[in-house]
């Protein structure tokens, strides 16, 4: 028999007995069963030996580490025989000798990158490469060494355990995980301890779990912790390799410490004039936790002023803030006394044994005095006054008072945006009110003002008050018609029939209600057409007194109707009833009436067909009048203004010709200007009776025609030079517009656009001492003229 022989010449040859078998190989037979047809089955011994590999890790030689041989027993040593290895590593990581059949590993190798190699291996004959033996399995386990140091999960830890744990109270548990082999030996079996961190925690060297070791560690002392844990292998003997990792614990907080106040007693001033509301005070409670344990409820367990104050927490800063509920009055309290608790919200019962978890402290308030408006007695007033009062007549009075210590005079007046009609007035110094005009109940039966009250040493503090005055009735009107009826009778009435209902409407009130009677006037009652019934109900009947009307004899009566209340004084009055007689027939329907009773039938009175005769002629007279002025096409003068402009001015608005026109102004009173009357007086000046005119010495006769008008206008001028008694008036007449023959254009400036501060007036002295008064007005500096 060939045996293939695999061992591992350094290490393991005890395993070089171990043998495996299968059928199909020669070898010593054995009977081990028989087939299905009952031919025993017989198996070979196999011709070659199996084993495992072992190989260290991280080998530092310099040569190839040696792994083991393979060897056949069909090997005799004459090269004939070629070993074959394939499989994991093969070539690269593993070579073989293909003559001796030794193994070696060309690089070093690393358990925790790979634990084990799966190869296999065969003979083969170098010149036949006939298999000698059937291809075998085998495997090259790494054996592990102490490489690797424990490792933790997390670096750094972080962790809360609440302040005042008990002792081994758990924290948090670390875990530090070691590459290496768990299997063999010690070098992943690892142990915690404690570096930095003792006295105030442990931990479990098997489980990695650390606990608090010290009792009563308070936040508000030290919040925060830093401990380093070692996890070291080989069972924490001399030798092993070890990791650390830091763990961050903070103590969070739990309510046991209560809030305190840092003052017993606190003081706050307040103006009296503080609104509702308003807050007059802030305080605080200081309290070491933090966060829910930390929020306070202050609330107010004793007051001299019930109700006065309110507290309430501020939940973003846990302020206790004092508001005010109602108003402050210096002059009737001056300080208020509070007792102010405050307590926690949330309490822990594990801590009740620290001691109660609350505080109390006193609050004082001063009411600082403040000038205020006066004061009125009432918050309103209401006055009743007769409509026939006579002016004058006091109808009540308003009262109020400086609530100061000086105790201020007051002053009263009414505010007039109340009172727009002046109807009443108030008494400055009393406030007795009264009225001023006559009233009229049915015009307004009330009257709403504001009566000011004003602080006289301080007239910026005011105060009002309402007064609704009541106007009372007073039997002052006359009943008349409740409405304008338009009645007819018929031709073939029947005495004593019934023509009309009538009413009556009085704008007075009175308590008991109306009651009117109805009467026929004396004056008509002996000639009376028809009678008048009172009903006793406030209305009364149109009777007939006779058979028949005519209505060609006589076609409207005017039935005077004496209406009178009931009151005191009693009024009454005399309203005309108007009946047209009018053609009905047998059932009383009318048939025919004359012109003023078809109006009426058709629903118009005679006030309305005057209120529309009226309107006609209104629209008629703005046609007229609209239609006048179109026609006219009035020019606009050039001077629109009449002011005094120390100029009498003669402006003609109609059209001159020009040069070419000669009937426009009479040229002869220029050319004879002894036709002028002397005696005639100027309408500008002062009457010549007063001052004496100034004699001239007549004119040689004009020959000449532009002479005669150069003379004249020469005397005239020296005329006026010359007289004391004449103003400094000048008679300058104007054309509008210029005819159309002329090549000047239009010779007025009393249009121009220019204003006095635009011309230059200097040329004035360049034409002589007629223009020296004008040209010392107007030719200065501007500074002069504006002097």
């Amino acid at each position: 028999n060939k045996t293939f022989i695999i061992k591992n010449t350094l290490l393991f040859s005890s395993h070089l007995a171990l043998r495996r078998t299968t059928g199909g190989r020669r070898g010593s037979a054995g009977l081990t069963g028989q087939d299905a047809n009952g031919v025993p089955l017989r198996r070979s011994k196999r011709g070659w030996m199996w084993n495992q590999f072992f190989l260290l890790e991280e080998y530092t030689g310099t040569d190839m580490q040696y792994v083991g041989k393979l060897h056949s027993d069909g090997d005799r040593g004459d090269g004939s025989v070629r070993y074959v290895l394939t499989g994991e590593g093969a070539g690269s990581l593993f070579k073989i000798d293909e003559k001796s059949g030794d193994i070696h590993a060309t690089k070093r190798l690393d358990r925790e990158e790979k634990a084990y190699y799966i190869l296999h291996a065969k003979a083969i004959n170098r010149f036949t490469n006939e298999a000698l033996e059937g291809q075998s399995e085998f495997i090259i386990k790494i054996h592990d060494i102490n490489d690797n140091e424990p490792r933790f999960t997390k670096d750094p830890y972080m962790a809360r355990v609440p302040e005042m744990s008990d002792i081994g109270t758990s924290v948090i548990q670390v875990t530090a995980i070691d590459a290496d082999d768990p299997t063999y030996g010690n070098s992943a079996r690892v142990v915690y301890s404690i570096l930095e961190g003792q006295p105030y925690f442990s931990v479990d060297p098997e489980t990695g779990l650390i606990k608090t070791a010290l009792p009563g560690m308070d936040r508000e002392v030290k919040e925060n912790y830093q401990v380093v844990i070692q996890a070291k292998d080989m069972a924490g003997q001399m030798g092993g390799l070890s990791g650390t990792t830091t763990v961050s614990i903070t103590l969070s907080d739990v309510n046991d410490n209560p809030p305190r106040f840092t003052k017993t007693v606190y003081e706050f001033r307040v103006p009296e004039s503080t609104e509702l509301g308003s807050v007059v005070g802030v305080i605080r409670a200081m309290d070491a936790d933090i966060g829910e344990n930390a929020e306070m409820d202050y609330r107010i367990i004793g007051s001299d002023g019930p109700g006065m104050f309110d507290i309430s927490t501020n939940r973003s800063t846990q302020d206790g803030v004092i508001v005010l509920r109602k108003p402050l009055d210096f002059e009737r309290k001056r300080q208020y006394s509070l007792r102010i608790q405050v307590e926690n919200s949330h309490i822990n019962p594990r801590f009740f044994s620290v001691g109660p978890f609350r505080d109390e402290a006193t609050i004082k308030i001063i009411v600082e005095d403040v000038d205020e408006p006066p004061v009125f007695e009432r918050t309103s007033y209401v006055m009743e006054v007769k409509e026939d009062a006579a002016r004058n007549t006091v109808i009540g009075s308003v009262s109020a008072s400086d609530p100061d210590d000086k105790n201020s005079l007051v002053r009263y007046s009414i505010d007039r945006r109340t009172d727009m009609d002046r109807m009443f007035n108030v008494h400055a110094g009393n406030g007795s009110v009264f009225i001023l005009r006559e009233l009229d109940r049915e015009e307004s039966a009330w009257h709403n003002i504001s009566v000011i009250a004003t602080e006289f040493n301080n007239p910026r503090q005011i105060s009002r008050v309402p007064v609704y005055i009541r106007v009372l009735d007073v039997n002052d009107n006359a009943p008349t018609f409740a409405t304008n009826y338009e009645t007819f009778v018929c031709e073939n009435a029947k005495a004593n029939q019934r023509i009309q209902t009538v009413s009556a409407a009085d704008p007075d009130e009175p308590l008991g209600g109306h009651r009117f009677f109805f009467s026929l006037a004396q004056e008509a009652a002996g000639k009376a057409n028809f009678s008048v019934r009172d009903n006793k109900d406030n209305t009364a009947w149109i009777l007939t007194r006779r058979n028949s009307y005519n209505s060609l004899q006589k076609s409207i009566y005017h039935v005077p109707v004496v209406i009178s209340d009931g009151e005191f004084p009693m009024q009454s009055s005399t309203n005309t009833l108007t009946i047209r007689v009018c053609t009905c027939d047998r059932e009383g329907n009318m048939k025919l009436c004359n012109a003023e009773a078809f109006t009426a039938r058709a629903g118009l009175s005679t006030g309305a067909l005057v209120a529309i005769l009226l309107c006609v002629i209104i629209l008629l007279m703005i046609v007229v009048l609209f239609a006048a002025l179109r026609r006219q096409r009035k020019k606009e003068p050039l001077i629109i203004s009449k002011e005094d402009v120390r100029d009498n001015v003669v402006s003609y608005n109609d059209e001159g010709g020009g040069e070419e026109d000669t009937q426009a102004f009479d040229i002869g009173t220029l050319r004879n200007p002894e036709a002028i009357e002397e005696s005639k007086q100027r309408r500008d000046i002062v009457p010549e009776t007063f001052y004496p005119p100034v004699r001239r010495p007549a004119l040689p006769p004009i020959r000449d025609t532009n002479g005669d008008v150069r003379d004249f206008i020469n005397q005239r001028l020296q005329d006026n030079d010359s007289d004391p008694t004449a103003p400094p008036y000048d008679s300058l007449a104007t054309y509008a517009y210029e005819g159309n023959g002329s090549v000047a254009e239009s010779l007025s400036s009393l249009d121009s656009v220019t204003t006095e501060g635009d011309q230059d007036y200097n040329y004035l002295s360049e034409w002589g001492p007629r223009f020296k008064k004008l040209a010392d007005m107007y030719g200065g500096d501007d500074s002069d003229r504006d002097s």
